[in-house]
């Protein structure tokens, strides 16, 4: 199979969602990103093209900073949270709003889009499983095997699914230039970053923040201040629509810089599906703890043109001594 068609494939698994969200819902979408990490911003992109697709009508558009906790909603909204790789105790803010959105809304149907679970500490793991397993139409999907398994282990009460990150939803991505340059060296400069295997990467490298200008981040710190000033106004202005327009051009900077190399050498996650998606050559450095490596072996390993680090003495899927 070439990269066309494993890429239209992984799009196609993502019809899996309408088991549990059928075409027409009504939903509500209840934490999407507003803030600079432009990967979660190509979830946000995937997951509305999704929704669009399948004509189901979104009736609010919140985040962790702007919901109302405590609302009444009509009980037949399905409440719908953002994929993405912030399930677990590395991103408390994010993973406490999820549990209190599942400890406010029992009686809804609750969806959370295709994630990666990963805690440092059990007891959180199990607190998380207990606040979870309360709820009986809950409905967890992963985006990996390896957190298919621990979602299998920790929320037996649950419903549990493995399905591909929303990102793969846009595919087809056009290139927007022509390639400039040879190798794009895309490396994480965060606590995901993995040491011990980004040292053998050269040093000239880029990440999110080089995308985005001074300018791009203080539109984004000024959007997320009036985020949290218009909830306390009862929400009167519409943040979500104004995010949408912006983070559209932050998506096609984003390809646009992307459509400059032949190739791409990332440890970002959605370094490696961005480039897949444009069908272009890239190499994946996992994370500090196996995220991206899990990834790769779950969906992308043998599609043409995108491989791994294998060499053993850059330790590959181990965590880094950070």
């Amino acid at each position: 199979m070439d990269s066309k068609h494993s890429m239209i494939s992984l799009k196609k698994k993502l019809a899996g969602l309408l088991e549990m969200i059928p075409k027409q819902s009504e939903i509500i979408y209840a934490d999407y990103p507003l803030y600079g990490n432009v990967g979660d911003l190509f979830i946000m992109k995937g997951t509305e093209a999704f929704f669009k697709e399948n004509d189901i009508r979104v009736r609010k558009r919140w985040n962790p900073d702007n919901f109302p906790i405590g609302r009444k909603l009509d009980p037949n909204l399905i409440i719908v949270c953002q994929g993405g790789g912030n399930f677990g105790d590395l991103y408390p803010y994010y993973q406490g709003f999820r549990e209190k959105i599942v400890q406010t809304y029992p009686n809804h149907k609750i969806v959370i889009l295709p994630q990666s679970i990963y805690f440092q500490n059990e007891d959180n793991l199990k607190r998380t499983a207990d606040i979870f397993s309360a709820h009986s139409n809950l409905h967890i999907i992963t985006r990996e095997k390896a957190s298919y398994a621990t979602a299998q282990a920790y929320f037996q009460n649950n419903h549990i699914k493995l399905l591909p990150d929303m990102a793969h939803q846009l595919f087809p991505i056009i290139p927007t230039q022509q390639p400039t340059g040879q190798k794009l060296r895309f490396i994480r400069t965060d606590h995901e970053a993995n040491d011990e295997l980004q040292r053998h990467a050269q040093a000239d490298s880029y990440d999110w923040r080089t995308v985005l200008s001074a300018s791009d981040r203080r539109t984004i710190a000024f959007l997320q201040t009036l985020n949290v000033l218009n909830k306390k106004a009862g929400n009167p202005l519409p943040i979500a629509f104004i995010w949408r327009k912006y983070s559209d051009y932050i998506i096609n900077k984003a390809i646009r810089f992307f459509s400059r190399y032949k190739s791409v050498e990332t440890s970002r996650l959605h370094g490696h599906i961005l480039s897949s998606l444009l069908q272009k050559e890239n190499t994946v450095i996992d994370n500090s703890y196996g995220k991206n490596a899990n990834y790769y072996h779950t969906w992308m390993e043998g599609v043409p043109n995108t491989q791994i680090i294998r060499d053993a003495s850059k330790k590959e899927n181990l965590p880094a001594h950070m």
